[in-house]
This record gives structure tokens, C-alpha cells and sequence, in this order.
């Protein structure tokens, strides 16, 4: 006689816990190489990326982009002014982003035919989910959970303590802001702010800003926060905050006080590993991520884990990537393994941060102290002057061998990641990418006239 419990269970070749971008990409894939798929999200499909995170972030740096160029019209001989920021129409604006990608990716997993489960699931082990009673048994079980804000020991989040969950759906905009945490986050939303008009201080515990980076972008960046007028306080200690009804006052280990309007912890992200059963059903974890070998397996059978749980670089795409490479492996379709330092890496602030590969110090430990180094200013490139941005590229080439990280300061460089990536990716030598023609004028001429001078034969390299 069978028991009412398998009675409830449902049968898949691949369960999959987490609906954000590693799990989407992961059931998407699955689904089209034929394999029966059910996704299992408490929230939304899409996750943290689409709905508190990657998106959003970028609408509102968008919107403060125009803010921007409205109040800056002068500079290029038209006349333009900043009336304000209409902040219930910023909103507006970016939740109406959201809903048209929310509304694409339900249509993509109905077309997939992927079982989508609505509700808070537990990994009970060896291969099932639990959500509400009923049990997903699979094949193959992913765990795709994500990450959360995290916050300060003695740091309680609420009031005028904000994390960056909060300050995407604040109503109104700060006259005064102290961001705690000099990494990503903690940039753009600086960014985003200053744009809009408040007075922002960022406080950073490393020597610098964007401390993942190469030194090289810090020091860009903070000369161009400097311009912008935003303040930043490096090398120091946050020690505590105190709210009252009408602001927060910020505490640091030197002694100074900061007052504001709100503070935004954006000291990154931790795995939201607890309370699904990962380690009660044995599941090994390591300062709360979940533990894999290179192809994304842990240590139980036929269970896999990807994204911001798996130890690294806590990115959408990573995640998107590593779902896909999961579903092809469980397909048997034996993926090529992805390498973490030729995941391109982006801050979108004024001016953005953008990398892959190795950084000068990364390099020079793994290849010794002989590696090349040159640097590009973007006061040679036409169209960076176009659009009145400073900045530049920096190329980092291993000893007789390819070129190993590339980092670029500027605006809009983000959009030149891709050509990086693939120069990275395929082990390029400088010869390799210095014939190549670059459309004229575009940014992608500073990445060209970077390797020209690398390969022996700069042009446009004042200096």
C-alpha cells in the first residue's frame, strides 16, 4: 500500500530550488534539452536581479543619468535645466521595467513547460523539496537560493537604517545620506543619490573604493567622486548609529560623527542558506555558502548548487551562467568549466567600473613581478570626449604570454565589457587584437588603441 506522503509527491528529472537567475536559466535550459523540469521560488520568478537588485539599480541610475544631462545641457550649448526629481515617476518608471521583464520570463516558463511552484521550499534530502506538504522528488536537485542584504554585527536594519532593499522603493529623496560600504552597492547608490541632489558620504573600512577592483579604477573613481562632490571616508571603521525622529547619526572608530537622514549598510551580500534543510540533510557548508567542486556539485549524489550560495563573485550573470552549465551537465552534455576570472565585472556608477580577468596585483602574484602593464586614457578617444568623460583602460599582459585582465574606468565602458571578455577569454597576445579595426568614433577605439600601443605601435598615447 502506498503512503499517503508519496501519494503527494511529484516525480521530475530535475527539482530545482530557487527561481532567480541561476534557477530560471537552469530550468529554461533543462526544459529544452528535454528533461522534465519543476522551479520552486517563494516570491517571484527572477529573483533578487529583477525585482530588489540588478534591474532596478540600473533604472535609477538611468534616471539619474538624465537628472544629469538636464542639469549639464550648458555644456554642450544647449539649454536645459533641472525643474527636480519627480520621485513617485522615477518609481513609476522603474517598476514598469520590472513588470514587462517579469511578464517576458512567465511567458518564457510556460513556453518551456516548466512546473512552476509558488511557495517556500525545504530541501529535505536525498532529492526531494518540500513546499506547503507536498514533496518534488528529482532526479537531479539544484539549489539556487541566492543572497540577502547583509548587515553589521549590533547593526539592527530598520527606520532610517536602511538596506538597498529598502532605498529602492524610498519615496522621497534624502537631503543627507551616509552609505556604509564602498563596493558596489554602496557606489551606485552614492551615485544615484548625489545625482538627484543629496549630499552623500560614503565610509569604507579598506584603504579604497571599489576595494574588488584594480587599484587603477579607485583611484579613477575617487577623483571623479571628488569632482561630482561626493564624499568618502576610507580606511576607517563604522562603530555605531544612533536614529532619532528627525535623522541618524553615524559613529566612526576615528572619532568622527556623521549626521543624515538615513543610513544605507551596504556592507554586500550573504548566502541565503539557513532555514532551507540544506544542512540538515547533509549538505556541507562552509561560513554559510554551500560547498562545490568545479562542475557545481556538492558533496550529496545528483545535487547541485549555483549562484550567489556557491563561494564567489555574487553576480546575476555568474548565476545565469553557472544554471546553464548545471543543465547541461545533468543532460551529459559535458560543458566546458566556467572560469571565475573571465566573468565580466561592471559597476554602473558615474563614471562606471568595468573588468575581467586579473588585476595588476592578481596577476603579479600568480605570474611574478615581470608582467606588462599599459594604460589608455580616454583623453585620446574622440567619442569619450564627445561625452565629456574621463577615465581609461588598463592592460594587464602576463610574462611572453596573452593578456590577462583588462580594466576600464569611463562612462558607458560597461558596454565595451564583451569585446574584453573575449580577448580574455581567448588567451589573445596584443599582435592578436591590434589589427582589428574599431569603428570610428566609438569607445571601442580606446580598447584598440590600447592594444596598438601593447603590440609596439601607439598612435593616439600622449604621455
Amino acid at each position: 500500500m502506498t503512503s499517503p506522503e508519496l501519494e503527494s509527491a511529484t516525480n521530475a528529472d530535475l527539482v530545482i530550488l530557487g527561481g532567480g537567475s541561476g534557477g530560471y536559466a537552469c530550468a529554461f535550459r533543462a526544459a529544452e534539452l528535454g528533461l522534465s523540469v519543476v522551479l520552486v521560488e517563494k516570491d517571484k520568478l527572477g529573483g533578487t536581479c529583477l525585482h530588489r537588485g540588478c534591474i532596478p539599480t540600473k533604472a535609477l541610475l538611468h534616471a539619474a543619468e538624465v537628472a544629469d544631462n538636464a542639469r549639464e545641457g550648458d555644456q554642450f550649448g544647449v539649454k536645459s535645466s533641472l525643474e527636480g526629481i519627480d520621485i513617485a515617476g522615477v518609481n513609476s518608471y522603474k517598476d514598469g521595467v520590472i513588470s514587462r521583464l517579469y511578464k517576458g520570463l512567465q511567458g518564457l516558463a510556460k513556453a518551456n513547460k516548466v512546473t512552476f511552484v509558488e511557495g517556500a521550499g525545504t530541501f529535505v534530502g536525498p532529492n526531494t523539496v518540500e513546499v506547503g506538504g507536498r514533496r518534488y522528488v528529482g532526479k537531479n536537485v539544484v539549489l539556487a537560493t541566492g543572497s540577502y542584504a547583509r548587515s553589521l554585527p549590533g547593526l539592527e536594519i530598520g527606520g532610517r537604517v536602511i538596506t538597498s532593499d529598502q532605498a529602492l522603493n524610498l519615496d522621497f529623496i534624502p537631503e543627507k545620506v551616509v552609505v556604509l560600504g564602498g563596493g558596489v552597492i554602496g557606489v551606485e547608490f552614492a551615485s544615484v543619490w548625489r545625482s538627484f541632489g543629496a549630499d552623500v558620504t560614503i565610509v569604507e573600512a579598506l584603504p579604497r573604493l571599489v576595494p574588488a577592483e584594480d587599484e587603477y579604477a579607485s583611484k579613477q573613481l575617487e577623483r571623479a567622486f571628488r569632482k561630482r562632490g561626493i564624499k568618502f571616508k576610507t580606511g576607517v571603521k563604522f562603530t555605531g548609529a544612533t536614529q532619532t525622529d528627525s535623522g541618524v547619526s553615524v559613529t566612526l572608530e576615528n572619532g568622527d560623527v556623521l549626521d543624515a537622514d538615513l543610513l544605507l549598510v551596504a556592507v554586500g551580500r550573504g548566502p541565503n542558506s539557513a532555514g532551507h534543510g540544506y544542512e540538515e540533510a547533509g549538505v556541507k557548508i562552509d561560513r554559510g555558502f554551500v560547498v562545490t567542486d568545479e562542475r557545481l556539485r556538492t558533496n550529496l549524489p545528483n545535487v547541485f548548487a549555483v549562484g550567489d550560495i556557491v563561494p564567489g563573485l555574487q553576480l546575476a550573470h555568474r548565476g545565469f551562467q553557472q544554471g546553464i552549465f548545471v543543465a547541461e551537465e545533468i543532460a551529459g552534455q559535458n560543458p566546458k568549466v566556467i572560469d571565475e576570472a573571465g566573468i565580466p565585472r561592471v559597476t554602473y556608477c558615474k563614471p562606471e567600473v568595468a573588468s575581467v580577468g586579473l588585476s595588476e596585483a592578481a596577476a603579479k602574484e600568480k605570474y611574478g613581478q615581470d608582467v606588462k602593464v599599459f594604460i589608455y586614457d580616454l583623453a585620446g578617444n574622440g567619442k569619450s570626449q564627445i561625452l565629456k568623460t574621463a577615465g581609461g583602460v588598463k592592460l594587464v599582459k602576463a610574462p611572453d604570454g596573452p593578456v590577462v585582465g583588462i580594466t576600464m574606468v569611463g562612462e558607458r565602458v560597461g558596454e565595451l565589457i564583451g569585446e574584453a571578455q573575449l580577448i580574455y577569454s581567448w588567451e589573445a597576445f596584443p599582435e592578436d587584437v591590434a589589427p582589428l579595426i574599431h569603428a570610428h568614433p566609438t569607445q571601442t577605439e580606446a580598447l584598440g588603441e590600447a592594444f596598438l600601443a601593447l603590440a609596439g605601435k601607439p598612435l593616439h598615447v600622449h604621455g
